[in-house]
């Protein structure tokens, strides 16, 4: 018996292969296939099942073009109706993979079709169980991201409850609980950097496995203070629900080099520039009106939570040899029309004496300096909880995550200082903020983590923004 973890550092998602007697199941693919098909043909391993947790809400999963091009079988548990062919199991169900079987348990509450495996041994020993976004390492997931349900939050939350009582911590202790998310995902609250764990070490320390805590207490703690999930969430949902455009089309037309003449038709005709180039690289010089989110970052998250329409046409600017990373990580999160590259990248355009923009970036000493002189709005973008821990006396909070519907609260007018907490996020809000009209921004590089080092004011107070 093989287990590997296949840990997708950027989405902060974890699949699975396993492997017994020249079978093999993926638990939760990307939607890229080559990976997989690439460790198969290593293996010399037949895929038999394609096991989905539940419907993905922060990606698009690979298990529809997987299963044509392998003859696996995609398997739901209960509740889970698509508009393609699947098998959907039934609580309990077992499933033959080479000497091993996985047991499928439902385990609502995430959503209603949300289930887990269980993997036993040759010998029918319990060994580990994929939890999807059942149970995390240090937390649980959300109750919030169901599909088209009557049921509230604190519904599914209940359900949860249940669920990780009645259905996962009545398993043995050194059972491994593997996940289908770690720290950074936005499917949880307080997920722990680690990726795996035993499932005793979590009773004792992940409080939604706390056996003293009553279901009202549970659901309490699991419905305060929930983010609003960025809008692409229910959008990817349901692409993993009923079908989507086959990935090698989508990398096809992608990974198509343009002109800088048809680049710029391009541009007439309405296509968005996204430049994935470095903040720092990218506010000395750009493409007017271009959005800048960087490949070196948490790239698809924010591509999903800035960009809202998944079918906006989009063109890039992107450092040489990293065009396709680029068409395949905005993939994994269903934008699939992307209709080209720049050829020869930012060079090109400026190359050819054509217009450019910026955005001025300073340092924070410069920041000290100059902001009793100037005195402009300082502008947090860091989420609220990060805000609330430790901020400037003079910032006020205007996360990242609700520019697309703030951002007319804010005045075209009036200069603003930008920070994150280290200079990525910034860069895509002051982008942003630049193509809708504003032009009095200025970016203190380094963010928060630099600020820090100077003599300005700092708290820990919870001051409401003014922002709202």
């Amino acid at each position: 018996m093989k287990i590997d973890q296949l840990y997708t550092k950027c989405l902060a998602e974890a699949a699975y292969y396993i492997e017994s007697n020249g079978e093999a199941v993926i638990i939760d693919p990307l939607r890229e296939t080559a990976p997989y098909l690439e460790i198969l043909k290593e293996r010399g391993t037949k895929l038999k099942y394609i096991l989905e947790t539940h419907f993905h809400a922060d990606f698009v999963s690979g298990h529809i073009d997987l299963a044509k091009q392998t003859g696996a079988t995609v398997v739901f548990g209960p509740n889970a109706e698509t508009s393609y062919e699947t098998h959907q199991a039934k609580d309990g169900e077992v499933l033959q993979v080479g000497n091993i079987t996985i047991d499928v348990l439902h385990t609502p509450g995430h959503t209603l079709e949300s289930t887990t495996y269980l993997l036993r041994d040759e010998d029918g020993e319990e060994k580990a169980i994929f939890t999807g976004d059942t149970l995390f390492i240090g937390d649980v997931g959300r109750p919030d991201l169901a599909i088209k349900s009557d049921l509230t939050q604190e519904d599914l939350a209940g359900m949860l409850y249940d669920s990780l009582r009645n259905k996962i911590m009545t398993l043995p202790d050194d059972v491994v609980v593997y996940p289908a998310h770690g720290a950074g995902s936005a499917c949880g609250k307080n997920m722990s950097k680690e990726t795996y764990d035993t499932l005793g070490n979590q009773k004792q320390v992940n409080y939604a496995l706390d056996k003293n805590m009553s279901k009202e207490a549970f659901i309490k703690e699991l419905t305060t203070g929930i983010m609003p999930a960025p809008q692409y969430f229910a959008k990817n949902a349901m692409l993993n629900k009923n079908g989507y455009d086959a990935i090698d089309d989508v990398l096809a037309k992608g990974n198509t080099p343009l002109s800088l003449v048809d680049f710029k038709a391009r541009i007439n005709e309405g296509a968005l520039v996204l430049d994935v180039r470095g903040p720092q690289e990218f506010c000395k010089s750009f493409v007017p009106n271009a959005l800048n989110i960087g490949l070196d970052g948490t790239f698809a998250v924010w591509v999903g939570s800035i960009i809202e329409d998944l079918k906006t046409p989009i063109i890039l600017i992107a450092p040489a040899g990293r065009e396709h990373e680029a068409v395949m990580r905005l993939a994994r999160v269903g934008y699939d029309n992307v209709i080209g590259y720049l050829s020869g990248g930012y060079e090109t355009w400026v190359s050819n004496n054509e217009v450019t923009d910026a955005i001025r970036s300073i340092s924070p000493e410069t920041f000290e300096n100059e902001l009793p002189v100037q005195g402009f709005d300082v502008l947090d973008v860091r989420k609220p909880g990060e805000f609330e821990a430790e901020h400037l006396e003079v910032a006020k909070s205007q996360p990242l995550d609700f520019i697309t519907d703030q951002k007319d609260q804010l005045d075209k007018t009036k200069p603003y200082y930008v920070h994150c907490a280290g200079g990525y996020r910034s860069m895509i809000f002051s982008s942003y903020l630049k193509k809708h009209g504003f032009d009095k921004l200025v970016d203190v590089a380094g963010g928060y983590g630099k600020i820090k080092e100077t003599g300005l004011a700092r708290t820990n107070f919870v001051c409401p923004s003014t922002l709202k």
